[in-house]
């Protein structure tokens, strides 16, 4: 710290305005500034402003003498964090290794002497960085109530009840309308589950009955139940009613109409040895845009073999059949020409 000493309040106002704004000043009045003493041996003249060389208008007032510290501006020492291999305020830890080598170490530094430190005492917090599985909760769904409740139960009371029943419309139709008395709501997954039973049961009179029933009551008008009864209707040799079947799914939904079912009803018209009638639903098929399956190709080619049309068959063959079949050959599946 610097001082400047001035005789008069004028010099010190000079003062202020040659050195303003580069240097603050701070003014203190001294204990010793109630003396009439000039410093520096300084007069009524000029003396003293010669002497400090920047001191002027030199006059003499019988003001005391003012103490001036003066304060240079420091510079403060710019600190720069830089992310680097030590960390820790209490207990610095830098490390040092390769990531992908035998390990990283480290040394930590701030410790007691001769603490005893070991792996155990850092794998507690160690283990608390582990990805730990969380099982997510699980939502609940009606659904899965009722089928956690017993749908599986239900299909099988179904089951036993229809399989008991004589083959009347009205015994079974009754039947079954007691099967879903006390429902709130009707038990399609419970009826689905039993129409895959009496499908393996080979119970084919039994699937038209319930699938007939379903239709009624407005429930179960899907693609699969249509699947469903037009396999029940093949099996049963019932071949005028699966007609009217296919009709009505045709001017209902023939924009949704899936190939299986195309397939479903051109096999049933095959089994049956009706092969106008399987070019016919393979004309629709062709006009929805539905491509066919290589089951239903050689059908179809068979259909104009029967019909005499050589021409037709081979355009078939040409279009759809695929040049590449598989097969099993000791345990692998291997691809040969057709």
């Amino acid at each position: 710290m610097h001082f400047f000493y001035f005789s008069t309040t004028e010099n010190f106002l000079s003062t202020l305005s040659t050195h303003h704004p580069p240097t603050p000043i701070d003014v203190g009045v001294m204990a010793s500034s109630l003396s009439t003493k000039h410093l520096l041996g300084a007069s009524s003249s000029s003396d003293g402003a010669a002497r400090l060389g920047f001191l002027q208008s030199p006059q003499v007032l019988p003001w005391p003498s003012l103490r001036l510290p003066a304060r240079r501006s420091q510079s403060r020492r710019l600190e720069i964090q830089v992310a680097g291999s030590t960390s820790g305020t209490y207990f610095r830890v830098p490390t040092f290794g390769e990531s992908h080598d035998g390990g990283v170490r480290c040394v930590i530094d701030g410790c007691s002497p001769r603490l005893p430190i070991s792996e155990a005492n850092m794998q507690v917090d160690l283990d608390k960085r582990k990805l730990i599985k969380k099982s997510r909760k699980k939502e609940h769904h009606l659904w899965r109530k009722r089928d956690s409740a017993g749908s599986g139960q239900k299909a099988l009371n179904l089951v036993r009840t229809v399989s008991r029943l004589p083959n009347e419309k009205e015994v079974v139709y009754g039947a079954l309308d007691k099967w879903i008395a006390w429902e709130t709501e009707f038990p399609l997954i419970a009826a689905a589950k039993a129409l895959r039973i009496l499908r393996k049961g080979s119970q084919w009179k039994r699937i038209i009955q319930v699938v007939k029933w379903m239709l009624s009551k407005g429930q179960g008008a899907t693609m699969a139940t249509y699947d469903s009864l037009l396999l029940a209707f093949d099996m049963d040799g019932r071949v005028d009613e699966a007609e009217m079947l296919w009709n009505m799914i045709l001017h209902a939904q023939n924009r949704s109409i899936s190939k299986k079912l195309f397939s479903r009803m051109i096999s049933l018209y095959d089994h049956h040895n009706v092969p106008n009638k399987v070019i016919e639903v393979f004309a629709d098929m062709e006009e929805l845009g539905v491509k066919p399956d290589q089951d239903t190709v050689r059908r179809v080619a068979r259909a104009f073999e029967v019909l005499g049309q050589e021409d037709k068959q081979r355009l078939v063959r040409l279009k759809y059949q695929s040049k590449w079949k598989y097969i099993h050959f000791n345990g692998e599946r291997v691809r040969v020409r057709t």
